[in-house]
């Protein structure tokens, strides 16, 4: 055979090998996305249009998160801020709208002690999407409800949910990283 037989068929076959490894490596990497993010790499893709983008987008988030200087809190804190919880429902048997207030402030609070940076509700959801994506959609529920009761026009069983939402990201925020904690829970 000759050598430009040769280079005929080697360099074609290298051209399709190497574009084969190049599709299953984004394949792999998409697919990573997908089960980190969960239904946060649905919402990212429809909001960026295609498949391409979203994954620059959550790989944005996730360079970003990985600069932020995210602590565990002290047992002594996550048993403070349990029981500011714990104050917060009870003061919403009386007052529901002012602990949905409160909800919001004390995780916010809660956030800003953990590292999380804390300046626009966009960004926190952004920042909180790569370590809480499963809890995401009840930060977002509950932070929808408040912003309605500002205007006030949430009802009573409204700002009863938005608790309940607040409650599971404010839960998630106050269990450590470590061995027994948030990490090692994730499917």
């Amino acid at each position: 055979m000759s050598t430009g037989t040769l280079l005929a068929i080697i360099i074609p076959s290298a051209v399709v090998l190497i574009a084969l490894v190049v599709g299953l490596w984004m394949f792999f990497r998409h697919r990573r996305l997908q089960r980190e993010f969960g239904t946060e790499y649905e919402r990212v893709l429809d909001e960026t249009g295609g498949t391409l983008a979203a994954d620059r987008e959550l790989r944005s988030r996730q360079q970003r998160h990985d600069d932020l200087d995210l602590r565990d809190l002290p047992a002594d804190t996550r048993r403070q801020y349990a029981e500011a919880w714990t104050r917060v429902q009870e003061h919403f048997v009386d007052q529901p709208d002012e602990a949905v207030d409160e909800a919001d402030a004390l995780v916010t609070r809660v956030m800003r002690e953990r590292g999380y940076p804390t300046e626009g509700y966009e960004q926190r959801v952004r920042d909180l999407s790569v370590e809480h994506g499963r809890t995401l959609e009840h930060y977002r529920s509950a932070h929808e409800v408040h912003e309605r009761q500002t205007q006030g026009r949430a009802t009573t069983e409204e700002l009863r949910g938005a608790m309940v939402h607040y409650r599971a990201l404010f839960d998630e925020l106050l269990v450590p990283a470590g061995p027994a904690g948030r990490n090692d829970t994730r499917e």
